[in-house]
């Protein structure tokens, strides 16, 4: 009965007609934001975080909040009509979407995938109405040695988002570390890295650092592979034609891939460092394999649109829980997230949702509301957001600088904040040029400060000895995950070498039951004929 309370009284804090409207700003702002290629959300959230500083924390979390998974349906319209995802969570949606739009079907495609995301936001919802509450009170015994462990398992997870090269990588991790080694030393008092700068005494704030790698290093990214000289074809979206709403066909082979993402991409989701795209990617693989249709997808399959399309809603539903309760982003767009909780002088963690229930409740109540808005949204608003694919990024690439530009100022009127903005963003295109992450960078200058902070308390405690994790039981049980988490990168291959060859084994094993099925039907229908004529020869010499 507590989470029912809980959530009654978030929905009741919220309930303010300027907490209304901010969530309708955040939905409308994040389909703005996903269908401008380029963009995503982590560099929709990176550039509009300056415009709720002068929100209460409330307000402000849930705008940004609405902006993050709104801008999760933003990229299907783009991935759906011009083959471009406006993200990478979007990816699987080009593999049928465009496909079923080149058919004339591009209503029917953008509807359904609005009503996945919806059943997939309200079922993520859901669970972390369930799980949030378990893992508080579990992480509510933990002291410092428990909290500098969590934050290394979180700085662990840059393995499984770092990608490929592991060097570059780590590379990343420690450029954000150094980032945030700057001002003042919180042992000694000293200065760092400054060089005599007032400015850096405080450190180098987090929003120039994330305004310029995702805004800025993003514009000049898509302006260097040529994304200003494209030329995308469009296919023409209206409520008012007659094949733009789903048929009941489509519900019905829908239905089961839409609950099957929803599930699996929360589970994903609240993996630190699996993300939206891995979930979507693994529903559609999913969905392929146990489709008796198989040879569909890529080609206009509507569930190998409606599941990945759950699945990533889903997924950024899920990311909130290990954000919420253990303050670990698992992506770029949860550690922006995380950078305006600290910005507002909330530490997400154990205690986030005994010391500010009204917050995280309030946070939790917020995706049941923003969701409906979206549904409604999505649907009788897709031409209008559609048209927004047709503004050339010749266009809005100058238009995102400036954008960025103006929201670094504001916030401290610092030209300095203005020109490290400046020099985060060539260093992202950078980064991305030759391979970087930076979702790593960002991720480690948010938890590095706080790795920190954790294991100096922890050395006061123990008088310097590192033996204090092996003393207590549960620092134990994290260190087991940190070894875990270490091995994976060694066991992933195996893993998925193994999961390939089952899904081969059992499309193997369908296509010969189908073609076996198949002998036998011409046998039967072979054989009908043949019986027939042999009664009517028996039956003649009778007559």
């Amino acid at each position: 009965m507590d989470v029912f309370d809980n959530l009654a009284n978030g929905i009741v804090s919220i309930l303010t007609v300027q907490n209304i409207l901010l969530l309708l700003a955040g939905v409308m702002m994040g389909m703005v934001v996903g269908v401008m290629p380029g963009l995503g959300p982590s560099a929709g959230l990176a550039i509009l975080l300056p415009i709720t500083f002068a929100l209460d924390p409330t307000g402000a979390i849930v705008m940004l909040a609405a902006v993050y998974y709104g801008a999760m349906y933003g990229g299907t319209i783009t991935s759906v009509l011009i083959n471009t995802p406006g993200e990478s969570a979007t990816v699987a949606s080009t593999f049928d979407g465009y496909p079923l739009a080149k058919q004339g079907r591009a209503g029917p495609a953008l509807v359904m995938a609005a009503v996945g995301s919806f059943v997939a936001g309200i079922t993520g919802a859901v669970l972390i109405s369930i799980a949030s509450p378990l893992t508080a009170s579990v992480a509510a015994s933990f002291g410092p040695p428990e909290l500098f462990l969590i934050v290394v398992l979180g700085l662990l997870t840059l393995i499984v988002i770092i990608g490929g090269n592991k060097l570059l990588g780590a590379l990343s991790a420690l450029i954000g570390f150094a980032i945030a080694t700057v001002g003042i030393d919180i042992g000694t008092g000293q200065q760092r890295y400054t060089f005599g700068s007032v400015e850096l005494i405080n450190g180098i704030d987090f929003i120039p650092v994330a305004i310029g790698l995702f805004g800025v290093g993003e514009v000049l990214h898509t302006l260097w592979r040529g994304g200003h000289l494209e030329k995308l074809a469009y296919f023409n979206v209206s409520a008012r034609s007659r094949g733009f709403w789903p048929t009941k066909a489509d519900y019905r082979e829908s239905a089961a891939p839409i609950a099957r993402g929803s599930l699996l991409g929360f589970f994903v989701g609240a993996t630190p460092g699996a993300g939206a795209t891995v979930a979507s990617l693994m529903s559609y693989n999913l969905e392929k394999s146990v489709s008796k249709t198989p040879e569909k997808f890529g080609k206009g399959a509507m569930p190998g649109l409606a599941g990945p399309e759950a699945a990533n809603n889903a997924a950024s539903s899920g990311a909130m829980v290990p954000l919420l309760t253990l303050g670990i982003p698992g992506s770029a767009s949860t550690a922006v997230l995380l950078g305006g909780f600290l910005l507002w002088g909330l530490q997400p963690g154990p205690l986030l949702m005994t010391q500010n229930p009204e917050f995280a409740w309030g946070l939790i109540a917020s995706m049941f509301l923003g969701n409906i808005m979206l549904l409604v949204v999505n649907i009788f608003c897709i031409p209008a957001f559609a048209s927004i694919a047709r503004v050339p990024f010749r266009v809005l690439g100058p238009i995102i600088i400036v954008v960025c530009v103006l929201g670094t100022f504001t916030v401290n009127a610092s030209i300095v904040e203005v020109a490290i903005m400046l020099v985060c963003g060539v260093l992202g295109f950078f980064m991305r040029r030759f391979g970087l992450s930076p979702a790593a960078l960002v991720i480690a200058l948010v938890l590095g400060p706080l790795a920190e902070e954790s294991l100096r308390q922890t050395m006061i405690i123990s008088g310097g000895s590192f033996g204090i994790f092996l003393d207590r039981s549960t620092s134990q049980v994290l260190l087991v995950l940190i070894v875990v988490m270490l091995l994976l990168p060694l066991l992933l291959p195996q893993l998925s070498a193994m999961a390939k060859s089952g899904l081969a084994q059992l499309g193997s094993r369908r296509r010969a039951e189908r073609q076996d099925a198949a002998t036998s039907v011409d046998e039967d229908a072979a054989d009908t004929p043949q019986g027939t004529d042999d009664h009517a020869r028996s039956s003649g010499p009778s007559r």
